[in-house]
C-alpha cells in the first residue's frame, strides 16, 4: 500500500492532506517560476486537481512531495504555453537591431570581451541564500517579454528546444539568437546589479 492509500478514506481527504503538508511548497515553486500570485494559486489547484485524477496510478516510487511538483512543473510549463499563444509578441525586428547593437559593445574587435568577466562569487551558495535568483527575475523582467520567457522555459525549466520552437512557431536559429541576445542582456544586468 503506497502513501496516498494509507489510512485514508478516499481522494477528497487525500486531496486536503496533500494541500494541508505540501500546499506552501507547490505555491513558493509556481510563485518563483510564474512571478505572479494569481497565476501561482491557479497552478497549485490545477497541479492538486490532476493529482486526484492521477493518484490511483501513484505508484509510490517518490515522494508524494516529488510526484506533486513533477505535475505543477507540467502545469506551470502548461501556462507558459498557453501564454505564449495568446500574447502578441516583441517585434523581432527591433529586438534584433537592439540587440546587435548591445553584443558589439561588449566585444572587442578580436571576438574576446572588452572588459575582465566580473567574478560573481559562489553560485550555489548565493541560490541558497535566495538572493542570486531575486536579482536574476529583476533582470529577467528588464529584458523584452518575449526574450525572457524564451530564456525561463529553456534554461530554467529545461524544456527542450525543438518544444520551444514548435510552440511558439519559431525556427530553431530564432530561438538561438534570442537565447544569446537574452543571455548578453542577463549578463549586462547581473554585471551592473549584482557585483559591486
Amino acid at each position: 500500500m503506497n502513501e496516498l492509500q494509507a489510512d485514508r478514506p478516499g481522494p477528497a481527504a487525500d486531496a486536503e492532506r496533500w494541500l494541508e503538508e505540501h500546499g506552501g511548497a507547490l505555491y513558493r515553486y509556481a510563485l518563483a517560476h510564474l512571478g505572479d500570485e494569481h497565476k501561482a494559486e491557479e497552478a497549485v489547484q490545477e497541479t492538486l486537481l490532476a493529482a486526484l485524477q492521477a493518484h490511483g496510478r501513484f505508484a509510490g516510487g517518490a515522494s508524494v512531495r516529488t510526484w506533486l511538483i513533477g505535475i505543477l512543473k507540467h502545469k506551470v510549463m502548461d501556462m507558459f504555453r498557453r501564454e505564449a499563444r495568446e500574447v502578441l509578441l516583441d517585434d523581432p525586428d527591433d529586438a534584433e537591431e537592439m540587440g546587435e547593437a548591445r553584443a558589439e559593445e561588449g566585444f572587442a574587435p578580436s571576438g574576446r570581451w572588452r572588459e575582465r568577466l566580473s567574478d560573481w562569487g559562489n553560485p550555489e551558495e548565493l541560490l541558497e541564500r535566495g538572493q542570486f535568483m531575486t536579482i536574476l527575475q529583476r533582470c529577467l523582467d528588464a529584458l523584452p517579454v518575449r526574450l525572457a520567457r524564451l530564456f525561463w522555459l529553456r534554461e530554467v525549466m529545461e524544456e527542450e528546444s525543438g518544444n520551444i520552437c514548435q510552440e511558439l512557431a519559431i525556427t530553431p536559429t530564432n530561438l538561438w539568437t534570442m537565447l544569446y541576445r537574452a543571455r548578453m542582456g542577463l549578463r549586462q544586468c547581473l554585471d551592473r546589479n549584482w557585483v559591486g
